[in-house]
């Protein structure tokens, strides 16, 4: 494998799949596209021909080709957990879409079943992967900011009702609920990887006139971090037209600002610093209105990751933290209680 390109199939080629498929054409040859798959033949004969890729005509085919290193799995929360035991069982590592699954006992299963199996499992939480953010875990790492005292976290999306028209979308037997594990999910896993973990939370959820759907298009939670410090999130897919999410720090050192992908640093001696830029973030009308860069860096970051012989960025059991975080959230909205985040096992 040292010499050789990584060889990832692609399973699942819905509206998610776009900018992976991207992504993985940037990272030839060092990555290579082993094929597709989707349950619609027209569909992945029409991906499988526009990219000049194998179409597999079933996932046993993947299983056993022995040519392939990895997949990458972008099917919808409930369609998940056959495709990564079969990939498991067959010694396929493992690359998947968030969420792990639809609720928290899924989700610690299915990282199970890899673990058993002895195959990495990463997980698509790109976010982490935006410059803003990687400069400001360095800022985190090298201890220049000083202890973080309040966390802020927003999220105002916009999905018009066609969105959740769509089979599936936004219940919680095919996506595991609303705008926390579909949206917000990906703004909550960035804040606990700097802050470290919530101990407790107090929370509202519901759902908005504005939409016919079962799960939730609005959270509101206040939170305790396990290192002291309070904070609050607010995420939606009621904000018309839909603005950037934004992570907010107030340290010993700085108020920082990240905002769709840009990070604003006011140093309390006067200074202040920008670095990266704001970017579409699929938070309007048009859920893929992002670059595909920072999948990008995670897909090169996974390939890697196989070919050096280590666990990936971002782990199945490195994402069980965010499930446990909106896990308690809704616990808190349904008890009306301040409620425990529960611990990792």
């Amino acid at each position: 494998m040292a010499n050789q390109p990584i060889r990832l199939a692609v399973i699942g080629l819905g509206m998610a799949s776009k900018p992976h498929l991207a992504a993985l054409r940037q990272l030839a040859p060092n990555v290579e596209v082993a094929g597709v798959f989707a349950r619609n033949e027209e569909r992945r004969k029409a991906v499988a021909e526009q990219g000049g890729w194998r179409a597999y005509d079933s996932l046993q085919a993947i299983c056993e080709d022995a040519t392939v290193d990895g997949a990458i799995v972008i099917t919808p929360p409930n369609a998940r957990a056959d495709i990564v035991a079969a990939l498991a069982k067959a010694g396929k590592h493992v690359l998947m879409e968030k969420p792990v699954e639809r609720d928290l006992s899924r989700a610690v299963s299915l990282v199970e079943t890899c673990e058993a199996a002895g195959v990495q499992l990463g997980i698509v939480l790109q976010h982490r992967f935006r410059a803003g953010a990687e400069a400001l875990r360095g800022l985190v790492d090298g201890g220049t900011l000083g202890k973080i005292n309040m966390v802020r976290v927003t999220v105002p999306w916009w999905r018009d009702q066609s969105y959740y028209d769509q089979a599936g979308r936004g219940t919680y037997a095919t996506d595991g609920g609303g705008v926390l594990i579909t949206q917000a999910i990906h703004m909550l896993d960035l804040m606990l990887s700097l802050t470290g973990p919530v101990s407790k939370v107090s929370a509202l959820i519901g759902t908005t006139s504005l939409h016919d759907m079962e799960g939730e298009d609005f959270a509101n939670a206040g939170l305790v971090f396990a290192n002291g410090a309070i904070g609050s999130v607010m995420a939606t897919t009621a904000s018309y037209p839909g603005g950037a999410e934004t992570l907010e720090l107030d340290t010993d050192k700085a108020g920082l600002r990240l905002a769709a992908g840009e990070l604003v640093i006011n140093w309390r001696d006067g200074r202040t610093e920008t670095i990266g830029e704001i970017t579409g973030t699929g938070g309007g009308s048009d859920p893929m209105d992002f670059p595909c860069d920072w999948h990008r860096d995670l897909i090169a970051d996974f390939a890697m990751s196989l070919r050096d012989g280590r666990a990936p960025r971002i782990t199945g059991r490195d994402a069980l933290d965010v499930h446990r975080l909106i896990d308690a959230i809704e616990r808190s909205a349904r008890s009306g209680q301040l409620t425990a985040v529960q611990v990792a096992s």
